[in-house]
């Protein structure tokens, strides 16, 4: 008989290692399957929230892109109104008013943009993006609305201030005089000195200013009634002179005209004959009277009827 106590002083051999069952095998595959699925699963939900998240990006600078041209319109509108305020004269309690207007809508804007912002960061990291973005379009679909109303108010008063221009101008262009050279005498019967000019007075049939103009160092011009005299050259020993007559924008120059010589002229669309005497002619200085007519209306040599 064999003795299978291990001999004295020797060592004990290791026991063999348990066997692994088929039901082990299965519970470890099993483990791998699941942790799989579960990271494939984690990894393609944070692909689509990313996706989404990308998506609702892209339509907030669509936004602000938006927005700026928004924006940009106003301030056109803005320059312009400040253009017509310049051309006819818009009183500074309107142009306050205006720009008070535009700085409002700016920071509205501005608030606006800001909010949606803050709300779509906050949202973002949820899973209710789709309910996000709606809510972002419906915002900025009002935001829009609002400052096309806002801009179509505006664009209205300028379209109101443009023809206030047009109307200004029309009227401008209807006062505008022009002054005409006229070669015919307006009668016989002129005034070489204070007392005839009195005599002239007397008969009332015109009106009567005396001059006394010198030669300018700027050319500047003086006026006498509604006129304006520019002495351009005097001959003292000749008793002669040159003037420019002004009358608004139009302009007549005169020269190598003789003291006591009459020089008539017509002004406006009517035709008023005007006329200047100069009866004393000095070194740079010339003295004399401008007649004028006294009734306009009956003194028009063409009466042009304008409609009421």
């Amino acid at each position: 008989m064999f003795s299978l106590k291990p001999k004295e002083g020797g060592t004990a051999a290791p026991p063999p290692p348990p066997p692994i069952t088929n039901l082990l095998k299965g519970g470890l595959a099993l483990a791998l399957v699941l942790i799989l699925g579960l990271g494939y699963n984690a990894y393609s939900t944070r692909a689509a929230l990313q996706d989404q998240i990308d998506i609702l990006g892209r339509q907030l600078a669509d936004q602000t892109s938006q927005m700026k041209s928004v924006k940009k319109n106003l301030t056109d509108t803005a320059s312009d109104i400040d253009v017509v305020r310049k051309r006819v004269g818009v009183t500074a309690t309107e142009l306050d008013v205006s720009r008070k207007f535009a700085e409002k809508l700016k920071t509205e804007q501005e608030q606006a943009k800001q909010q949606l912002a803050r709300e779509i960061e906050t949202k973002a990291s949820t899973s209710d993006v789709a309910a996000v973005r709606q809510e972002a379009s419906t915002k900025a679909a009002e935001v829009q609305q609002v400052a096309e109303t806002k801009i179509g108010t505006v664009s209205g008063e300028v379209k109101t201030v443009a023809a206030n221009l047009d109307a200004t101008r029309k009227d401008l262009e209807d006062s505008r005089r022009e002054i005409t050279d006229v070669k015919t005498s307006l009668s016989a019967q002129i005034a070489r000195n204070a007392g005839e000019l009195a005599d002239l007075r007397k008969k009332g049939e015109r009106d009567y200013f005396e001059f006394d103009i010198a030669k300018p160092k700027k050319n500047e011009m003086s006026r006498v009634a509604d006129i304006q005299l520019q002495l351009r050259r005097t001959d003292a020993k000749k008793a002669k002179y040159d003037m420019l007559i002004q009358v608004d924008d139009s302009r007549l120059e005169k020269k190598d005209r003789t003291a006591n010589e009459p020089v008539q002229f017509l002004v406006g669309r009517d035709k008023l004959r005007y006329e200047i005497v100069v009866n004393y002619v000095d070194k740079d200085r010339v003295r004399g009277y401008l007649s004028a007519p006294k009734d306009k209306v009956l003194a028009a040599e063409r009466p042009q009827f304008r409609p009421e």
